[in-house]
């Protein structure tokens, strides 16, 4: 007489739980196509170019001159603090289109000359705009204040470049989109699973058969699972090969995206069992899974990211799991990080996993 195997009745669930996902329309909604449309939309926008024009001034540059002080105010150019380092990080990746440097030139007729530094990275488009706005600004400071001069400064024609890897509009948005299609299908794929095998009384059939519970919570997670990391593959798949999505080192790139994925629907899962344990009734799950999902769609750099929200809210944006999530992944997709190198993010997502779980613990219920 053979004894009962745990393991092959936990992957007998999981073959028909991951059977019946892949049947469910609203499944394949959420978790695929919402995000390859968004993917899509975006891709098509982009076009390989930046969104916004950013810039940066020098910090050697001249700023006692009415130049300086015209184009800080022009609402067409977003300056960018920080240090040295995180200046020619982000021109070299594009996101600034010219770092501005303002120098007396030591000329009677055009006292000043101004000097743009750009990238191979940044939307040759951008950097024209930029000079154009430069232009005009001189124009107007000749006009109002010095019509008899030739000119207050002039911008040398002459753009430098430095080496840089471009990053692309699709770059920002779908790691966002991974984390949509991945906190959805945590929260809302679980919720509404575990609560129809309790209210269809599944459940207590199960409980008629010789498995464990926790094989029976094992094997519908690893369905949920298998079909989530499925699902990311087509994501990067088509983001990669049809947008350029960028993968710096290649596979060793998307095998890191994956174990992160893993780890991040883990923690999405637990939100799911808790609100599957606090629903009195299949009406009420949408609402309170949107307790759950809704903040992090808007406030977690999914569509946009958390610098453009008022300073006060930005610490609360950074408490959000998905945020975690979503920098990890540009980090590792895009900058070339290992999972250790993201480790700071990870070590938020695990701590969120073990709180997580304490309270659905406590929530979740069998019948």
């Amino acid at each position: 007489m053979h004894s009962y195997s745990q393991l092959k009745a936990m992957l007998s669930i999981t073959k028909a739980s991951l059977r019946s996902t892949f049947r469910s329309p609203s499944a394949v909604v959420f978790s695929v196509a919402f995000p390859l449309i968004f993917i899509l939309v975006f891709g098509f926008l982009s076009s390989g170019g930046n969104i916004n024009v950013n810039v940066a001034m020098d910090p050697k540059s001249d700023t006692l001159n009415p130049v300086y002080a015209t184009i800080r105010q022009i609402p067409g150019l977003k300056f960018v603090q920080g240090d040295t380092a995180k200046i020619n990080g982000e021109l070299s990746k594009g996101r600034i289109t010219a770092l501005i440097s303002i120098q007396p030139s030591g000329k009677p007729n055009a006292p000043f000359t101004i000097h743009l530094i750009s990238s191979e990275a940044a939307n040759p488009q951008n950097v024209q705009l930029v000079k154009s706005i430069l232009n005009a600004v001189i124009g107007k400071i000749n006009n109002n204040s010095y019509p008899d001069a030739p000119t207050i400064a002039t911008v040398n024609n002459t753009v430098q470049q430095v080496p840089g890897r471009i990053y692309r509009t699709i770059d920002f948005i779908l790691p966002g989109q991974m984390g949509f299609s991945l906190l959805s299908a945590g929260v809302f794929g679980v919720a509404f699973l575990f609560f129809n095998l309790r209210q269809q009384l599944v459940l207590k059939r199960f409980y008629a058969t010789p498995i464990r519970r926790l094989y029976i919570i094992l094997g519908e997670a690893l369905s949920r699972v298998t079909f989530q990391l499925i699902t990311a593959v087509v994501i990067i798949g088509i983001g990669h090969f049809a947008f350029k999505f960028t993968l710096v080192h290649g596979l060793s790139t998307f095998l890191n995206i994956m174990v992160l994925s893993f780890i991040a629907l883990i923690l999405f899962m637990g939100f799911g069992f808790i609100v599957s344990g606090v629903a009195k009734s299949e009406s009420t799950i949408p609402p309170l899974a949107n307790l759950f999902t809704l903040p992090q769609f808007l406030l977690a750099g999914t569509f946009f990211s958390i610098d453009n929200f008022p300073s006060w809210m930005q610490p609360f944006c950074r408490i959000l799991p998905l945020t975690h999530f979503n920098n990890a992944m540009r980090d590792i997709s895009f900058e070339g990080n290992s999972l250790m190198d993201s480790w700071g993010d990870i070590s938020v997502l695990l701590i969120w996993i073990v709180v997580v779980y304490a309270a659905a613990y406590k929530i979740f219920k069998w019948e």
